[in-house]
């Protein structure tokens, strides 16, 4: 599961890059009850969306020169340069070189040789985000990608990962988790591309979850508030009710309400 004793290799962050921040706030204020924080005036309109005081995801206004509204998933590493020469190594891409943020802690953004995005985050002052699998926080993150085989490689060798085989009806998840750390610190998978929602033009990406109460509620409030229903909601046994989604500008996440585990 995913949780906030962050290691190596396992998410550590996550923001939000919209060009209408304070339409993104809006929506995902009604949607999650997050609230907005300004990390002040020297950060470029950077800021926390928090959940009862402790910070659940970063967000930024983006222009058109820096690509399309994305969430972008972050994962822990001791030496984001390191990281980012390894990825590059590995024929993957450095998209925004590493660079220190205000003492905070270090971050890179790369990607991967399909172009799936993704960042890393060193921790100085800031290990991570404050929650993690509770309802509007990050959950789980799943990586959609032509060659599941490939991209497993790749973060084998940059980040550590590890992957396992997990059988279901009508196939295999590719699941994943830092290096060591067995199936309890499983936080994500990988999917066929082929297998994600149809979407025209629909790119290799990183797919973050946030955990509700009610996923269906959150469809219908999605709508309401302008955002698109890519995937509806959805029952996997064993595993629970979940949907994709995308805001009003076309950042696309997805929610989940877990089945209990026992």
């Amino acid at each position: 599961m995913l949780t906030t004793r962050f290691v190596d290799g396992a998410p550590n962050w996550i923001d939000l890059g919209s060009p209408d921040l304070d339409g993104a706030c809006a929506f995902y204020g009604a949607l999650f009850g997050w609230q907005f924080r300004s990390a002040g005036p020297e950060a470029g309109g950077y800021g926390f969306f928090q959940l009862d005081g402790r910070t659940v995801a970063g967000a930024m206004p983006t222009g058109p020169d820096q690509g399309p509204p994305a969430w972008t998933v972050y994962f822990r590493s001791d030496d984001a340069q390191a990281t980012a020469k390894t990825a590059e190594q590995a024929h993957g891409r450095v998209l925004f070189p590493p660079m220190d943020v205000m003492g905070e802690g270090h971050m890179t953004v790369l990607a991967d040789p399909a172009g799936a995005p993704f960042g890393i985050w060193q921790p100085g002052r800031t290990t991570g985000v404050d929650v993690a699998d509770e309802p509007g926080a990050l959950c789980w993150a799943e990586l959609y990608t032509p060659d599941v085989a490939a991209a497993a490689a790749f973060y084998h060798r940059v980040l550590g990962l590890e992957t396992s085989a997990l059988p279901f009806p009508g196939g295999t998840y590719t699941c994943v988790n830092p290096a060591g750390g067995g199936d309890d610190t499983m936080f994500g998978g990988m999917v066929p591309l082929a297998d994600a929602p149809a979407d025209a033009g629909s790119r290799a990406h990183w797919l973050p979850y946030f955990a509700v109460e009610s996923t269906d509620a959150v469809v219908m409030n999605a709508r309401q508030l302008g955002g698109t229903v890519r995937m509806p909601a959805t029952t996997m046994e064993g595993v629970g009710r979940m949907a994709q989604l995308a805001d009003p500008y076309g950042a696309v996440f997805a929610v989940i309400k877990g089945e209990p585990q026992s």
